[in-house]
């Protein structure tokens, strides 16, 4: 362990390590240090100098307490510990000089500004500004960039704290954002007025100190006190990234990201940042009933009534998970469809997931491995495309020295990686090589898309990943894409015969399955949100809530269970989903057994103890899986286009816009372009 060292900040003495820097080492007591280009998850820029400390016995002039660190303190003449002041008049009339620099340039927009009641430069103005000026000159005014359809430029507002430049290049691995010019002349700009070319670019509008960056779709749209914020959980992807969902009246306006170290640290992707405007489009606000080929208008009595007239008068019964469907829905399903003699599944991509070995189907690692690995083994997926924050993180590694590997397609990861080949033979001459010493005694990590596991050997490319974790003594991380997979499986929303089981079915239960499609005979009640692929095809429509409109419970990728709270009401007739199957069972005499969503827990947790244990990554169980032989064919991967993966997203208008774009981007370019 690395020797602590004394240090004297205004008055108390504390033990801190000595890497640390003087802003680390001041928030260990409890004093905030203000700050415009220093960020703990970035690298040291040095350049705003708000963070100005007085070190006793140093040179006669304040220094920059991010860039310093501990260990570059002197000791006093007899060896007491270093004393560092943060409130002197020295540093007062340091900072107030430094803001009095920033505001020379910046424009009164603050009335105007979306950063208005959340600017860092507000805040420290008024703590540290003075009511007048003596600059006298003419404000400098610089162009506006166009970065695309996210993100909104004012440029004169910039303070070149160089945060966003840190971010693309270090965290998001763009290089189309950088500096140019000195002094005077210094601005933030993109390479050949390119627009950013990352899924994750979102990130530099919660970034920016000051209103430079701002949400192009959020803009002028409201203000942060008027917003009802909620703490909620995203499922875009099978991450489960924490966010804050914010609405005003019955409108979601924006979507923030939470700070969770284990989970997607204070990162979320751009499809969970801008998919709220498909919250209220295409939306399903009433039931409906096909009569004559054609879907009519019905009351919730009528559609409950058709509905359980089929499924009671059905000959073979299945019930289908969705991807976006809490566990307590998934659980309410499963209970009602069981009991009149049909089967569940929710692996409606095909995965052959195996049921009930959770080692099987979540791994035995966490998403905090990714830190600490220095070999990294992609099998099957594009994690960019996957899970962007999580991509992210493995880049993290990568930068840390990590060696990564893939087996799959050749994608843009944003990091150098060594590609060890597209298909299963190349699988084969991983798994032959087995694991040395040397090997063994490097921390490391599989991790494996559902790519790789759709095929009809997906048991046995499991089974291969599986031997490869053992023989390497490494962790093995199933890389989920849907938010709903790993709880449905929980709960046992799976059958033998897998998705099989759907020929020959008479009545189809599709609770928000809409990445499927389900041949014409048989006769389909569909539950869910939005007027996609599974309510056109349906002939019963029941509206259910999206998942910023109900509790629900989900279960991350690493199979951590995690809370999303009801930031909003569904629109018009519709209702929670769990709530619609409860009245549903009702009428087909098969009543379940709970009338509120504490009962319906209750009964979960008795079911399936471990989903009691909240943002817990759960140790998991389960015998090597027997897969058989591994066919042939190169491996492909689970997302074919990030921005529509969801009905939400497909609904949205700004997410096909940025589809068309990801689209055009990748279009093979004629000599003339």
């Amino acid at each position: 362990m690395t020797d602590l060292r004394k240090i004297i900040i205004d008055d108390r003495e504390i033990e801190v390590d000595p890497a640390m820097t003087l802003i680390q080492a001041c928030e260990e007591v409890g004093i905030e240090i203000p700050r415009f280009c220093y960020h703990e998850r970035l690298s040291i820029a040095g350049n705003c100098r708000m963070c100005l400390v007085e070190v006793v016995g140093g040179p006669p002039k304040p220094a920059a307490s991010c860039a310093m660190q501990v260990r570059d303190l002197r000791p006093g003449p007899e060896g007491q510990p270093p004393v560092v002041r943060t409130n002197s008049p020295m540093v007062k009339k340091a900072r107030e000089g430094v803001m009095e620099f920033l505001l020379i340039n910046h424009p009164l927009d603050c009335p105007i500004c979306d950063q208005g009641g959340e600017c860092d430069l507000q805040d420290q103005a008024m703590a540290y500004g003075v009511d007048f000026s003596r600059f006298r000159e003419p404000k400098r005014a610089v162009e506006d960039l166009n970065l695309g359809p996210l993100v909104e430029t004012h440029m004169t507002r910039c303070i070149s704290c160089t945060r966003c430049v840190r971010f693309t290049t270090e965290v998001a691995g763009i290089t189309q954002m950088g500096q140019t010019g000195r002094g005077e002349d210094a601005e933030i700009t993109s390479y050949l007025n390119q627009t950013l070319d990352s899924n994750l670019q979102g990130n530099i509008i919660d970034l920016c100190p000051v209103g430079a960056l701002t949400s192009k779709p959020y803009a002028f749209t409201a203000r942060p006190w008027e917003l009802t914020k909620t703490e909620t959980i995203d499922v875009m992807d099978a991450l489960g990234s924490n966010i804050r969902v914010d609405t005003k009246g019955r409108e979601v306006k924006r979507i923030l990201p939470r700070n969770h170290d284990g989970v997607n640290e204070e990162w979320i992707s751009d499809k969970t940042r801008f998919v709220w405007d498909g919250l209220r489009r295409q939306r399903l606000d009433r039931p409906y009933v096909r009569v004559d080929g054609k879907l009519k208008p019905a009351t919730w009595g009528e559609a409950l009534a058709r509905a359980a007239e089929a499924i009671n008068g059905a000959q073979k019964l299945v019930g289908l998970v969705g991807d976006l469907a809490p566990v307590e829905a998934a659980f309410a399903l499963k209970g009602l469809i069981e009991a009149k003699g049909g089967v569940v599944e929710c692996r409606t991509d095909g995965a052959k997931l195996p049921a009930g070995n959770r080692a099987g189907y979540v791994g035995t690692a966490a998403i905090e491995d990714i830190d600490t690995a220095e070999r990294i083994l992609l099998i099957g997926t594009n994690p960019r495309d996957e899970a962007p924050v999580l991509n992210a993180r493995i880049r993290r590694a990568w930068a840390r020295g990590a060696e990564v590997a893939l087996v799959g397609q050749p994608v843009d990861l944003t990091y150098d990686y060594h590609h060890a080949g597209t298909d299963r033979a190349a699988l084969e001459k991983v798994v032959a090589m087995g694991g040395d010493d040397e090997i063994k005694s490097k921390a490391s990590l599989v991790i494996v898309g559902q790519g790789a596991l759709q095929g009809e050997d997906g048991a046995a490319v499991l089974a291969a990943a599986q031997e490869i974790a053992a023989n390497t003594e490494s962790g093995l991380l199933i890389l989920h894409t849907a938010a709903a997979r790993v709880g449905a499986m929980d709960v046992g929303a799976v059958n033998a015969d897998g998705m099989a089981a759907v020929q020959g079915a008479d009545v189809i239960y599709n609770l928000g399955a809409d990445e499927i499609d389900i041949a014409p005979g048989a006769f389909v009640i569909y539950q869910g949100s939005h007027g996609d692929r599974g309510a056109h095809r349906a002939d019963v429509i029941l509206p259910g809530a999206a998942y910023t409109e109900e509790n629900g419970l989900f279960v991350n990728t690493e199979g951590r269970p995690q809370l999303a709270l009801r930031a909003g009401f569904a629109p018009g007739e519709a209702k929670e989903n769990w709530a619609i199957l409860r009245a549903l069972s009702a009428e087909c005499a098969a009543q379940l057994p709970y009338d509120s969503l504490a009962q319906l827990r209750n009964a979960l947790i008795e079911a399936v103890p471990h989903l009691a244990r909240i943002d817990e990554v759960i140790e998991n169980e389960g015998a090597r899986v027997n897969g058989g032989p591994l066919g042939s064919g190169a491996f492909t991967n689970a997302v074919k286009s990030f921005y529509l993966t969801n009905p939400i997203a497909r609904a949205s208008a700004l997410m096909g816009e940025l589809a068309a774009m990801a689209a055009d981007r990748g279009a093979a370019k004629v000599a003339a372009q």
